[in-house]
Formats: structure tokens, C-alpha cells, sequence
């Protein structure tokens, strides 16, 4: 039996959430979308009250994580899932605006599969999803992406 991907999308500011949701549709990703608001959020959804992930059965999570959001940041999201038995194999991908050297070496030695700065202006965002359109399908785990696109 295959696994449902659902995309989860942790990010403070709704508009670069529905500019994604948008582009993906386009690109004929059919996948259920999950969007946060902070990161509180994000634990909420996959935790209980005791840190046990909250039972999920048959479906695989990609992540699109920023780093600073309010409540709880990116950083201690990501630490909080690779901790986890149930979550650790998570695909994350950190979106952020941050581009220091430090950080992003950082967060690929707590198991992040991808790390995209995202810019500021519209149209560079959109050329960003465009290659982070490219990730899901190939870090799935083997577990392709929906399209409405035939294969």
C-alpha cells in the first residue's frame, strides 16, 4: 500500500504560503497542503501533549520549514522531528531568507534534506518554488508526488 504525501508548510507569512500552494497547483501537484503559522503549530499537528507523534498511519510528510517564525523557530521544529522514532525520517526543507554559512551547515547536520533561501521580490520567490518544485518527487522516499499530469 502506498503512502499519502501530505506538505506541510511552516511559514509566518501567509503570502509566500499561497504564492507556493499556487505554483504547485499550476505544476499540477495535487497533494494535500498544510499550512502553519508558527511552529507551535507545526508540533501541535504532529505531537501529542507527551512528545509521542500522533498516529499518522499511511502518510509521509514533506516539510517546508522556515526558520524564524514566532512561538517556537524552525530550528527547534526540525530538532523536535529528527528525535523522534516515528518522524526522524521527515523530509525537511529549510525556506528562509537566512543565508549565513553557519546556519545552513547546521541544519544539514541536524538532517534537513534541502536548504533554499528564499529573496524577498515576487518574481525571485517564484523562480525559487520553481526549483524547490523539483525536490518533493525526488526526496519522497520513493514515493512519488501526486500529478495530475499523466507519466
Amino acid at each position: 500500500m502506498s503512502k499519502e504525501i501530505v506538505i506541510l508548510f511552516a511559514e509566518d507569512n501567509r503570502g509566500h504560503f499561497i504564492l507556493t500552494e499556487n505554483y504547485f497547483a499550476r505544476m499540477g501537484v495535487r497533494n494535500r497542503m498544510v499550512w502553519f503559522r508558527d511552529g507551535r503549530e507545526t508540533l501541535d499537528y504532529l505531537f501529542n501533549d507527551d512528545w509521542t507523534a500522533k498516529p499518522h498511519k499511511n502518510i509521509e510528510y514533506v516539510l517546508f520549514l522556515d526558520i524564524r517564525m514566532p512561538k517556537i523557530d524552525g530550528i527547534e521544529v526540525m530538532k523536535r522531528i529528527k528525535e523522534n522514532e516515528q518522524l526522524r525520517d521527515t523530509n525537511i526543507i529549510m525556506l528562509t531568507t537566512t543565508d549565513n554559512l553557519a546556519e545552513i551547515e547546521h541544519c544539514y547536520e541536524m538532517g534537513c534534506s534541502a536548504y533554499i533561501v528564499k529573496p524577498v521580490k515576487y518574481s525571485s520567490y517564484i523562480d525559487a518554488m520553481r526549483k524547490v518544485g523539483l525536490f518533493p518527487s525526488i526526496i519522497a522516499d520513493g514515493v512519488e508526488l501526486k500529478s495530475k499530469c499523466p507519466t
